[in-house]
C-alpha cells in the first residue's frame, strides 16, 4: 500500500519532469509514499493524512512572504508528508533558500521538477498501482482478522491470536502495555527490518500497542493494514482478560462529560465515582498535538507522580486531562498547580504542539470552565510563552476582554491610552510597546525588565523616558498606571 520515494521517482510520468532533491534529508529515498496528491492550496496540511508525495506548481508560494513559505513546509512536515515536489518555471523560477533550510530542519524533502509535466498523469500512474495494492492488502487483512476472531471464539488467548496474525502477515507480533509490559507475543524479534505500531484502545482508553516486526524482504503495507484490522479483536481479548473497573469507566465518562459541558448533577455523580472529591480543587490540561494519542501514557505518568488523582481523554489532535490538586485550601491547590506546570514544561512533545493549564476550579463542577479557559488561552494571539506551556491564569485579563469587549472598543481604548507609542513604533520600527508591557508585567521592576528584554539598565531608562514623554508622564503614583497596563494587555489581542 506504499512505495518508496526513490522508486516513485523512477516512474516515467515523474521521471520525465527531471526531478532532483534540493535539500538533504536523511533516508529520503526510503520514505514510504502512500499517495500522490497535487494542490496549490497553502492550507492543505490539515486535509492530508501523512505519507503523501505532494505536487505543486508553486504559483501560490511565489506570492506569499518568506514567513508563510516557512510555515507551509513546517505544517507539511508535521503532518508526515513524504516529500514536496515543486515545479519551477515562470511562476516560481527557483525555490527560496530560506524555505529549503526550514524544510530540511523540519525533515521534509523538497524536490524540484525542472520540466513541466501533467500532474494528473503522475497521479494516475502511481495511484492506480497503490490502489490495486491497497485492495489486495485489505482483503488479506480482513482474512487475518476473521481468522483471529475464530481463534478468540474457540478460547484462544493473546499469544494464540498474535500467532495467527504473525502467520498471515509474515511479521513477528507483540502486544505491549502503555507502561512497556509485554502482554503477548508470537515470532522472533531482532533489530533488523521495520516495525509497525498500532494503538489498541479499549472503550476509548489506550490499553496496549501492537508492534509488528517485518523483515526487510517482507510486506510492510500488509502488516500495517492487518494490524489496523485486528484492533477490535485484540481490544475484545484484552477486555476479557482484564476488564476495566467501575472507577476507570467512571473516569472515562467523567472526561467525556467535562469535554461536552454536561450538567452539574452529572459531574457531581461521576466525579466521586472516578476518584475526584466533589469539592476538591481541580485544574484542566489541554495538549494540542499531531501526536496527542501517543503522548497520553507520558502525560498520565506525569500526572500520577505530581497530583493525588487524575484522568485523561484523547480526542482527535487534542489530549485533555483533569488534575485533582492536593488539599482543600486554595493555597495548597495553587502550589500543586504551579508544580504541575513545571513538570509539563519538561514533557517532550512534537514540534508545533501547544500545552495549556486552566485556572483553579473549586470543585468538580468547575472542571468544564477550567477546560474552556485553557482552550481559549491557546487560541489567544498572545499565547505561546512560558517555556511552551500557556498559563490561563496569566492571561485572565485578555480572556475577560475578549469575552466582554468588542474589537472596536478594545482598539479605541488602546488608541486613547497609548496611541502615540503605537505610532512611534510604526514609524521608527521601535519596540516601545513591548518595553512598556514587560516593565508593567514585572511590577515596574526596572532591573528585572532589563534582564527579560536583554537590555542594559541605562538603555531601558532611556526607552522608559521616551515612553513617558509620549503618554503624558511617568504613570507611577497616579491613577493612570492600571489603565496603561490594561492597554498593553489589550494590544496583544
Amino acid at each position: 500500500m506504499s512505495i518508496e520515494l526513490g522508486a516513485a521517482l523512477e516512474y516515467q510520468s515523474l521521471k520525465s519532469a527531471e526531478p532532483r532533491f534540493l535539500n538533504n534529508v536523511p533516508e529520503a529515498l526510503n520514505r514510504p509514499v502512500r499517495w500522490v496528491h497535487s494542490s496549490e492550496v497553502l492550507d492543505i496540511a490539515p486535509l492530508l493524512s501523512g505519507g503523501e508525495l505532494l505536487l505543486s506548481g508553486g504559483q501560490a508560494l511565489a506570492g506569499v512572504t518568506a514567513e508563510r513559505q516557512a510555515d507551509y513546509v513546517r505544517e507539511l512536515a508535521a503532518r508526515g508528508v513524504a516529500a514536496l515536489a515543486l515545479e519551477t518555471g515562470p511562476a516560481l523560477p527557483e525555490v527560496p533558500v530560506s524555505m529549503l533550510e526550514v524544510a530540511e530542519a523540519a525533515g521534509l524533502p523538497v524536490i524540484e521538477l525542472r520540466q513541466v509535466v501533467p500532474f494528473v498523469g503522475i497521479m494516475q500512474e502511481i495511484n492506480s498501482l497503490l490502489v490495486s495494492e491497497s485492495v489486495e492488502h485489505l482483503q488479506r487483512g480482513d482474512q487475518a482478522s476473521h481468522a483471529m476472531a475464530a481463534e478468540l471464539a474457540h478460547g484462544g488467548g493473546l499469544d494464540q491470536l498474535l500467532a495467527v496474525l504473525s502467520e498471515r502477515t509474515g511479521a513477528s507480533a507483540r502486544l505491549v502495555s502503555p507502561s512497556g509490559l509485554t502482554l503477548g507475543a508470537a515470532g522472533s524479534f531482532d533489530d533488523r527490518g521495520t516495525v509497525t505500531t498500532v494503538d489498541v484502545p479499549v472503550r476509548g482508553v489506550l490499553a496496549a500497542r501492537l508492534e509488528l516486526h517485518m523483515p526487510d524482504d517482507g510486506d510492510g503495507g500488509l502488516a500495517r493494514v492487518a494490524g489496523e484490522r485486528s484492533v477490535d479483536i485484540l481490544g475484545l481479548a484484552l477486555l476479557q482478560r482484564m476488564p476495566p473497573g467501575l472507577k476507570e469507566l467512571a473516569g472515562i465518562e467523567l472526561m467525556r462529560a467535562i469535554n461536552s459541558g454536561s450538567q452539574q448533577w452529572q459531574l457531581q455523580q461521576l466525579g466521586p465515582a472516578s476518584g475526584f472529591p466533589a469539592k476538591g480543587a481541580v485544574a484542566a490540561v489541554v495538549i494540542r498535538s499531531t501526536g496527542a494519542g501517543h503522548l497520553r501514557p507520558a502525560v498520565d505518568a506525569l500526572l500520577r507522580e505530581g497530583v493525588p488523582h487524575s484522568a485523561s481523554y484523547a480526542n482527535n489532535a487534542e489530549l485533555i486531562a483533569l488534575a485533582s490538586l492536593a488539599g482543600g485550601a486554595a493555597g495548597d491547590g495553587a502550589a500543586t498547580r504551579r508544580a504541575l506546570m513545571e513538570s509539563l514544561r519538561q514533557l517532550e512533545v512534537p514540534a508545533g504542539s501547544l500545552v495549556a493549564v486552566g485556572p483553579l476550579g473549586r470543585g468538580i463542577g468547575e472542571a468544564p470552565w477550567s477546560l474552556a479557559e485553557a482552550r481559549r488561552a491557546l487560541d489567544l494571539p498572545s499565547a505561546g510563552g512560558g517555556g511552551g506551556v500557556v498559563d490561563a491564569d496569566t492571561l485572565a485579563v485578555e480572556l475577560l476582554a475578549q469575552e466582554s469587549l468588542d474589537p472596536a472598543t478594545r482598539e479605541g481604548f488602546v488608541q486613547r491610552q497609548l496611541g502615540a507609542v503605537v505610532e512611534h513604533d510604526r514609524l521608527k520600527k521601535s519596540e516601545l510597546m513591548r518595553t512598556l508591557a514587560v516593565w508593567l508585567d514585572t511590577g515596574c521592576n526596572t532591573a528585572q525588565a532589563a534582564r527579560e528584554l536583554h537590555l542594559e539598565r541605562q538603555s531601558l531608562h532611556h526607552r522608559l523616558q521616551r515612553i513617558f514623554e509620549l503618554c503624558g508622564g511617568d504613570p507611577r503614583g497616579t491613577g493612570r498606571l492600571a489603565a496603561l497596563h490594561l492597554a498593553t494587555r489589550l494590544a496583544r489581542l
